[in-house]
């Protein structure tokens, strides 16, 4: 996120709500972004006058195409899909939003991943032509399995071209049937759903008379009115080390510091910490935000520590309060978002990383596999493919301060990457 955006966010006044759209191929997430943005008055002519001219454009003469709003790429314009996240943002007077267009395609589901990451809601589109009868497609299931594992506080369905259905009730009912079996399925406790149409704008800010059969609220007015949850104010404090800072290291009273984003909790100047996985203690000292002293950190603050006395601290290193309980293990138990076009491949080596710390891990074992058919777990025999979600067993070449994912994200979540390759093989969540 650059500056201007960082300034945006960060202006006082109203809440900030991050939202990503997920769903399956030519669902309509995109148009859905495109008309949110046109009709909060979140565009600018002259983008209104760029997609009316581009090439591109796959709607009659008189309509806009929304969804070159946020399908920036030459690619994604020129296939009519979406291919990376998009971020744009507007804002109502009650809120500010931060959008993440997500692709459908099972292929660029890491994408959906990314951006899920950070999201505190998801809206996943349903398209009323081709789940009329009820049933919802793969994508549909697998987006939502991930929306539960991520721990998304709310999950809305937008059910839309309900106008190619003629706004029939009774296939949106069969709809949000199927979906409630799903949920149930998933553990998602509990879910809003809209009937809309993107392109049309029905029930997207404004209320359509199309829908005499639906009581809700429309989209819009559902994103302004969610209650989200901040963090708990008595959440635990994580400072994952960046940088080790050193001035005038010639010195006696040379600077030493520590630069990181403190995750979770707060960190006031006095208080007792301890470094892990080394387990040494120290009281801080100072806190900086830039050049400035300051007496507390809350949680999303990036700053320097700095300690009452010098210790071993590295790149890597954990600072927490001195009372906290964390796991520290070699061997643990995670759910796995399998990522990598190449299959997991027990006998190969792969890089964890946690945070700011990176170490070797192997996968020991791969025990189930989340079946997007079935709604169940099945055996996954060792082997996870491309999008497949597992339940594994991991063993690091080095401890790690371990929390639930539930608990706490930034010491609950990793990464592994092939270390052959470099890509991203999976994206993993501490059971």
């Amino acid at each position: 996120m650059n500056a201007i955006n960082e300034s945006w966010v960060s202006a006082s006044g109203t809440e900030v709500l991050r939202l990503i759209t997920a769903g399956s191929v030519d669902d309509g997430k995109s148009t859905l972004i495109g008309r949110l943005l046109y009709d909060s008055k979140g565009v600018f002519a002259d983008q209104l006058t760029s997609i009316a001219k581009s090439k591109y454009k796959r709607t009659p003469a008189s309509e806009i195409d929304l969804a070159l709003l946020t399908d920036g790429l030459e690619a994604e314009r020129e296939q009519g899909i979406t291919i990376d996240v998009a971020y744009r943002y507007f804002a109502t007077p009650l809120r500010k939003f931060i959008v993440a267009d997500a692709p459908g395609h099972e292929q660029y589901t890491r994408n959906m991943v990314t951006g899920a990451s950070t999201a505190q809601v998801v809206v996943i589109l349903v398209d009323a032509s081709r789940a009329a009868d009820g049933r919802l497609l793969p994508q549909t299931k697998r987006h939502s399995a991930l929306a539960q594992l991520l721990g998304l506080q709310h999950v809305i369905v937008a059910v839309n071209k309900m106008d190619l259905v003629g706004w029939d009730g009774q296939v949106f009912q069969r709809i949000a049937d199927a979906y409630a079996e799903l949920a149930r399925a998933l553990g998602i406790p509990d879910f809003h759903i809209v009937p809309i149409s993107a392109l049309k704008g029905d029930n997207v800010v404004q209320e359509s008379g199309n829908t005499p059969w639906y009581d809700g609220p429309p989209l819009l007015s559902l994103l302004e009115t969610l209650p989200v949850a901040a963090a708990a104010p008595n959440a635990a404090a994580r400072f994952f080390v960046q940088w080790v800072i050193r001035h005038d290291g010639s010195r006696v009273d040379g600077f030493r510091g520590y630069a990181g984003q403190l995750a979770g909790g707060s960190l006031k100047v006095g208080d007792g910490i301890k470094v892990l996985p080394s387990g040494l203690t120290a009281t801080v000292a100072r806190l900086l935000r830039g050049d400035a002293d300051v007496a507390e950190l809350v949680g999303g603050d990036s700053a320097t520590v700095v300690l009452d006395r010098d210790i071993d601290v590295s790149r890597g290193d954990l600072i927490v309060p001195a009372d906290a309980q964390l796991r520290l293990a070699r061997e643990f138990d995670a759910e796995l978002c399998w990522l990598d076009q190449q299959a997991l491949n027990p006998a190969r080596q792969y890089w964890l990383k946690q945070g700011t710390r990176l170490t070797q891990a192997r996968i020991k074992a791969v025990h189930t596999r989340r079946d997007m058919h079935a709604l169940q777990q099945v055996p996954a025999g060792d082997v996870l493919n491309m999008n497949d979600i597992g339940h594994a067993t991991l063993v690091a070449r080095d401890p790690l301060a371990l929390d639930p994912y539930t608990g706490n994200a930034a010491t609950g979540a990793f990464i592994l990457i092939d270390a052959a390759t470099h890509q991203t093989a999976a994206a993993g969540m501490v059971r």
